[in-house]
């Protein structure tokens, strides 16, 4: 999946329903409101509730840095929205 995909613009979050940003380096689809990874295999994004894994707060700031530098999803990278939520 490439950054310009205009899938990235309607593919949302299973649980949140908000938006995802993609981390091409490491073949992800990543929501930082609730810091969950979504893996993409073989070009296709694994959005089943089961398919995303948490990440803990270090892997979550750097996936945070990726985001800005890579340029993810417009209003994703960078957000704070939901920092106390586990």
């Amino acid at each position: 999946m490439k950054p310009d995909d205009p899938l990235l613009r309607i593919l949302a979050c299973p649980l949140d329903k908000g938006p995802l940003a993609l981390i091409a380096a490491d073949d992800a689809l990543y929501n930082p409101r609730l810091r969950r990874r979504y893996p993409i295999v073989d070009g296709v994004p694994q959005l089943l509730p089961a398919s995303g894994e948490q990440v803990s707060a270090e892997e979550h700031e750097r996936l945070l840095a990726r985001m800005q530098t890579v340029g993810g999803t417009p209003g994703a990278a960078g957000s704070s929205e939901g920092e106390g939520r586990p």
